[in-house]
């Protein structure tokens, strides 16, 4: 049939209204002949008389009317036949779903692999190689004998061909047709390569295993066992000599598949992060708050985790220096009845009844074991201050290293002891933790830190002459440093005697606490001291008032109430007490300014802060 255009259209719309009407029809075919209308239209008309039923006229169909209403049984038979029709699609629709389930089921029940209860090293050949672990819950001792990463370098512990077990983090893993390489990592930054191919002898059984490495997830903990291969070439882990051939592997704790970070970009240094923002594929920038609400996370990084150990080295460091000198380690109480530094905020709780602080340092204890003739103590704790202060070096709450120590004539006594115990630190980590260091510097780059042999001890007027010359404005010179002239000082300090750790002292007696003993010469200045690396405070310490009566005025000048904590203070004086000095050192601001590091919360496991008691 040829097209039809606009004016077709509309003659075939009357056309079909005029199947209801005898008189209509003719009257358009009259119309159609006298018009001439399209051979289409036409075609249309004769194609609506020749199909018109045949026995009954045009007439006769308008007079019959609508057709006759069905009976009830028709109705009921044909609601029953269309019933049947959709009941039979229902069934066809299940039977075809059942099918498919049962056919993933069964594909499901092939690839299935049960998870492996490891009891015993000699039945290990009845378990699965491959399978999660059940829950370890000390139900045996398997009797495997599980290496060192780090060990397996050392062809005498682990010749080429020996089997080794290993647990450590899947750091990470790439499955790709018949082959699957991952890399194992213990600790933060030892890693080595192992391997799986697929076997021609057992299909299916490499089928399983390479499926089931699939699956595993960056960070999970899992325990694989694997042949040592030698003579290797791995430039992207720390064993570069040696990879393993898997032939079990077990995940012990999933690691969920969405992880708050990668620990690869958490590891980069801001150099690297910079750099690539010019790229195709710029690596992300993880912000402080993220890597802190997630810490545990944070601290896997080969530098975050060597910060961690290098703080616990000065730590030991300190100890062993000390107790090389004649000291002893002590505990001292952290609930106590009033403040122990003037100045410094306080965090108050609820204790019986009665208001406690939490210790803002051991000051009070350390002198009252003096006056218990425990000659020269220190102690390692935490230290807590109440202070809302949002800096890269204040905490809320920190470890202080403190000392206290008798002395026969004069502070310097004290000055030459925590300088040789800084030597020894500094000295220690330098040797001993080369490596830890190294990794560090990696991703948070700083210049080695610079030392004298002998103390370097400036005193107040000095320092307030440098940093005139430096176009600070002093005043009387009787104000306390703040941070921009303290760094102004250290500066000049490494450019006139070549070192980044020094000593200052005779500060002011109105901005030192009560319990510092006054110059000799001028009581506006007093016998205290304060130490430095890199221009930032990391320790204040003096001679201590061991005169009860001066004590007594200095509290009366500074309007401080002796209140009952002080009173117990002051009657260890009044039953006798040698002369003394010693020192706080804040442990986070060691490491913090010896690696260099931007922000002290990077020297902190766990940091408190004005705005962060979590996690």
């Amino acid at each position: 049939m040829p097209a039809l255009n606009r004016g077709n259209i509309l003659v075939i719309a009357l056309m079909m209204f005029a199947r209801t009407s005898t008189s209509l029809v003719a009257a358009f075919s009259h119309h159609a002949r006298s018009r001439s209308i399209a051979p289409a239209a036409s075609a249309f008309v004769r194609s609506v008389n020749v199909n018109a039923p045949s026995r009954v006229s045009s007439a006769r169909w308008m007079s019959e009317g609508p057709p006759a209403e069905k009976t009830e049984e028709e109705k009921a038979a044909i609601k029953a036949a269309r019933e049947a029709r959709k009941a039979e699609k229902e069934r066809k629709k299940a039977e075809k779903k059942a099918k498919k389930a049962a056919q993933a089921a069964a594909a499901e029940a092939a690839n299935k692999i049960d998870d492996v209860t490891y009891l015993s090293v000699d039945e290990q050949d009845s378990y699965n190689a491959m399978g999660d672990m059940t829950r370890i819950m000390s139900r045996s001792r398997t009797g495997r004998e599980f290496a060192r990463v780090e060990d397996l370098e050392n062809s005498e512990l682990h010749p080429s061909g020996s089997k080794v077990w290993l647990r450590g983090r899947l750091h990470s893993i790439r499955v790709k047709g018949g082959s699957c390489f991952l890399v194992l990592r213990q600790g933060s930054y030892h890693t080595v390569q192992a391997l799986f191919f697929k076997d021609k002898e057992d299909p299916e059984g490499s089928k399983k295993m390479l499926n089931y490495l699939k699956k595993l997830t960056v960070e999970s903990i899992i325990d694989l066992e694997g042949t040592i291969v030698g003579d290797a070439t791995v430039n992207s882990c720390s064993i570069q000599t040696v990879e393993l051939n898997i032939n079990r592997v077990h995940a012990v704790a999933k690691a969920q598949a969405q992880l708050p970070f990668l620990v690869e970009d958490a590891a980069r240094s801001e150099k690297e992060v910079e750099a690539s923002q010019e790229t195709d594929r710029p690596f992300p920038r993880l912000g402080q708050e993220l890597r802190l609400d997630n810490r545990w996370m944070d601290l896997r990084t080969p530098a975050n985790n060597a910060i961690m150990k290098i703080q616990s080295a000065i730590c030991q460091l300190f100890r062993e220096s000390l107790y090389s000198q004649g000291f002893m380690e002590i505990r001292t109480p952290k609930l106590i009845a009033g403040e122990s530094e003037s100045g410094a905020g306080v965090f108050t709780t609820d204790y019986f009844g009665t208001t406690a602080c939490l210790a803002q340092s051991p000051q009070l204890y350390k002198q009252m074991a003096i006056s218990a003739d425990m000659e020269r103590v220190f102690e390692i704790g935490p230290v807590f201050r109440a202070e809302n202060s949002n800096t890269r070096r204040h905490l809320c709450e920190f470890t202080g290293l403190d000392l206290e120590m008798q002395i026969n004539d004069h502070y310097m006594e004290t000055l030459e002891v925590i300088h040789k115990c800084f030597v020894h630190i500094f000295s220690g980590l330098e040797t001993r933790y080369a490596k830890e260091i190294a990794v560090i510097r990696e991703q948070y780059d700083s210049e080695p830190l610079t030392f004298t042999d002998e103390p370097c001890v400036l005193h107040w007027p000095e320092a307030q002459e440098i940093l005139s010359s430096k176009g600070f404005d002093m005043g009387d010179g009787m104000g306390d440093l703040n941070g921009a002239m303290e760094l102004a000082l250290g500066d000049a300090v490494k450019e006139k005697y070549g070192t980044d750790f020094f000593m200052l002292d005779k500060y002011p007696s109105d901005i030192r606490p009560f319990y510092t003993m006054p110059d000799p010469d001028d009581s506006r200045f007093s016998n205290s001291y304060d130490m430095f690396i890199r221009g930032l405070e990391i320790c204040s310490g003096a001679q201590r008032c061991h005169d009860p009566d001066l004590v007594q005025e200095i509290l009366a000048q500074k309007g401080i109430e002796v209140g009952e904590g002080l009173q117990s203070y002051i009657s260890s004086f009044k039953d006798g007490i040698a002369p003394h000095a010693g020192a706080g050192i804040g442990l986070e601001r060691v490491v913090f300014l010896y690696l260099g590091l931007d922000n002290i919360r990077k020297a902190s496991m766990f940091p408190r802060d004005p705005n962060r008691c979590t996690p």
